[in-house]
């Protein structure tokens, strides 16, 4: 990648960062890292420097979903981690991505599990 193009996503992840702010105990941070064939993300909570839990599209095995439907589903599941931290609201850190596509079908999948994205 040249230069210019890292320095955009920095300062894009910057932006991002700033106005989330940071997790705390009771509303941590999901921050969401996507690659080409794998989606995860994991809950952080700042104050402590802690992450609570996290799932990846990788631990659902060689499932024939589209790449959606995996966001979606790893959504699903790591919203029923985090309901069994006894969490129900989180702030949601997409980074440098934007909010669509996968990244997005992520965060319905934590909505539908019942937890405040």
């Amino acid at each position: 990648m040249s230069r210019n193009i890292l320095h955009h996503k920095y300062r894009r992840q910057q932006r991002v960062a700033a106005s989330i702010g940071a997790g705390t105990k009771e509303c941590p941070r999901v921050a969401v890292y996507r690659s080409l064939k794998y989606i995860s993300a994991q809950v952080i909570d700042d104050e402590r420097k802690h992450t609570l839990c996290a799932f990846s599209s990788a631990k659902l095995g060689g499932s024939k979903l589209l790449p959606l439907e995996t966001a979606k589903a790893t959504g699903l599941k790591l919203g029923e981690l985090i309901k069994a931290q006894g969490l129900s609201r989180v702030v949601f850190d997409r980074r440098h991505y934007a909010y669509h596509g996968r990244v997005a079908a992520l965060a319905d999948g934590l909505r539908e599990a019942g937890i405040k994205v």
